[in-house]
């Protein structure tokens, strides 16, 4: 969970003037009472309105309340269109997100803005993507996330296979292909692999950690140089 959506979980926990211990918000969160002390003192600093103190426990004052979110009607069709686009070209788990996400946004806004979501007409079709590319689009997302080494199979444009660990670093969507950059360890360099021609995804059993000249703003930096990315 990232530090933002933490504070923002706390604050919620501390709604209602119910005391809470740092210890029943570490639990809830996952996170040591030292980070919730932390948080906790943070927030109080930015003049959220939290009482109480370590070992007692915490409470919100009455009368406190996150503003509201206001979006401009652009804002709005721009986070409908995306959420739908992402719903119809994403993972699964993305898919699931997204259409979380319009939820969350829906039920905090006022009546007038809400209403623009159902009025955006702005549609993809749900057939794009099949089941199988979804689960590896999920897979592959969670493996970028931990720098997890991935090793596969991969058969390119002349039907030639090779076995690849690389190091996956970014996820593109071409319109009708999703490609997975990485640092290909084979090759050397980076490269870009159609997730349709993946075989056999596994994990490698091993992590990496971020080294020059082998990230992801390396490889920006290299295709701009070079103003193409490489496909295989």
């Amino acid at each position: 969970m990232r530090r933002a959506d933490r504070l923002f979980q706390i604050v919620q926990q501390l709604r209602g003037g119910r005391l809470v211990t740092a210890r029943m918000l570490g639990e809830r969160l996952e996170v040591s009472d030292r980070t919730i002390y932390r948080d906790i003192a943070d927030l109080q600093s930015s003049g959220v309105p939290i009482d109480g103190e370590a070992g007692v426990g915490y409470l919100l004052r009455e009368g406190f309340d996150l503003p509201p979110l206001m979006f401009s009607r652009d804002e709005i069709v721009a986070l409908v269109a995306g959420a739908r686009m992402v719903r119809a070209f994403g993972g699964a788990e993305m898919a699931r997100a997204a259409e979380e996400a319009l939820i969350k946004i829906s039920a905090v806004l006022p009546d007038a803005e809400r209403a623009r979501i159902d009025r955006t007409e702005i549609h993809m079709p749900h057939w794009v993507v099949s089941d199988a590319d979804r689960a590896t689009l999920d897979r592959l997302e969670r493996a970028i996330e931990s720098r997890n080494v991935l090793a596969f199979g991969y058969t390119d444009e002349s039907d030639r296979r090779t076995d690849r660990d690389v190091r996956p670093l970014g996820l593109w969507f071409w319109g009708k292909v999703w490609t997975l950059v990485a640092w290909c360890e084979m090759r050397d360099d980076f490269r870009a692999f159609r997730i349709d021609r993946m075989m056999d995804l596994r994990d490698a059993g091993r992590t990496f950690r971020p080294e020059r000249g082998k990230q992801l703003q390396d490889f920006y930096r290299h295709m701009e140089m070079n103003g193409s990315t490489r496909r295989i």
